[in-house]
């Protein structure tokens, strides 16, 4: 029988399955499509080189667990990897700011967080629970997937929730390089996503917002599931501070090689632009895998950017690696 946290894995596997499947399809279908070089992309605003494809490689998760703390850490440490962002509701998230603050700049975000989704692995609000109770469910921790917090919690209740989560990192002594969404719980609904850009603009931390201008992309996430009203595509053109091309995961795979063949097949597919790639690190331990029914995938992603074959995968194909840090060096220059 399957644990709560494996049901709910197992539910995430198709959705993820559709947006890698979209992904190829909308990179790939350039029957009516804009043709290259005749749109500016995100990147080419940001001065780099026309109709290159740039990536940031994008670990979440950081402060879930002990696991996922060493893995980002040593990814950081050998420089293979240059970008992540921690939850900050969980019990790791403050030893992971506190090692940030011990590096050279680097790129640690707040990765927003509404929701609690393991069965015995769990945890509530960053604000006072008093302030917030849309976002408690019956065991007094963060409801278990974004429908449920769409359902229960107000755009006020999780602004509240995300200033206090970003204010506990700069009380910390440390200031984030950007703000991300887990579980993609900030473009749950227009109103939340209107918080989302709001603070993101407030404090000067650029979120990880997607350009809509290009109908395709627009479509593309409209079928992955997300409320992309005329109203959203407006506040997404209004928003000032940088965005990104595209977006999307690293694909699962049923061995280490072939996630590897297929994370190849979808930086293959991608057209030129800014698009970041993220995925969950951790190390393998029997804790690990009674918290997620994923850990295999993550032990793997643990390992998939050190691995020389990936490294020259990137350069025979001209990929650009970049973080959230140098994207708003370029924006501000």
């Amino acid at each position: 029988m399957k644990t709560n946290s494996e049901k709910i894995f197992s539910g995430i596997i198709p959705v993820l399955l559709v947006i890698v499947s979209l992904t190829l399809h909308y990179s790939c279908n350039r029957s009516g499509a804009v043709l290259p070089g005749t749109r500016i992309t995100n990147a080419e605003k940001l001065g780099f080189p026309k109709n290159s494809r740039v990536l940031i490689l994008h670990c979440d998760d950081a402060g879930m667990c002990e696991e996922a703390n060493i893995a980002v850490k040593h990814y950081f440490e050998t420089g293979d990897i240059r970008s992540a962002a921690v939850m900050v509701p969980c019990a790791y998230a403050m030893d992971m700011v506190e090692w940030a603050k011990a590096q050279d700049t680097p790129d640690i975000g707040v990765h927003l967080t509404q929701t609690s989704e393991w069965r015995t692995w769990r945890w509530g609000p960053v604000a006072d629970a008093a302030r917030v109770p849309g976002l408690i469910d019956t065991e007094g921790k963060m409801w278990r997937d974004v429908p449920e917090v769409v359902n229960h919690a107000t755009a006020e209740e999780i602004e509240t929730e995300v200033r206090a989560q970003i204010d506990k990192v700069i009380a910390a002594g440390y200031r984030p390089s950007h703000i991300d969404t887990h579980m993609g719980t900030m473009y749950g609904s227009p109103e939340y996503l209107r918080v989302f850009l709001k603070i993101a603009e407030e404090y000067g931390i650029p979120a990880n917002a997607i350009d809509l201008s290009d109908e395709k992309v627009a479509d593309f996430f409209r079928k992955s599931g997300y409320p992309l009203t005329p109203d959203v595509v407006e506040m997404m053109a209004g928003y000032s501070l940088p965005k990104l091309d595209f977006f999307s995961s690293v694909p699962d795979g049923n061995s280490y090689e072939n996630k590897k063949e297929n994370f190849f097949r979808l930086v293959s597919s991608l057209n030129p632009g800014l698009t970041e790639i993220i995925f969950h690190p951790s190390v393998e331990t029997d804790n690990l895998k009674t918290i997620t029914g994923s850990w295999q995938q993550r032990v793997w992603e643990a390992q998939l950017f050190s691995d020389p074959a990936v490294k020259k995968f990137f350069a025979d194909n001209g990929i650009i690696i970049t973080n959230w840090r140098e994207v708003m060096q370029r924006h501000n220059n």
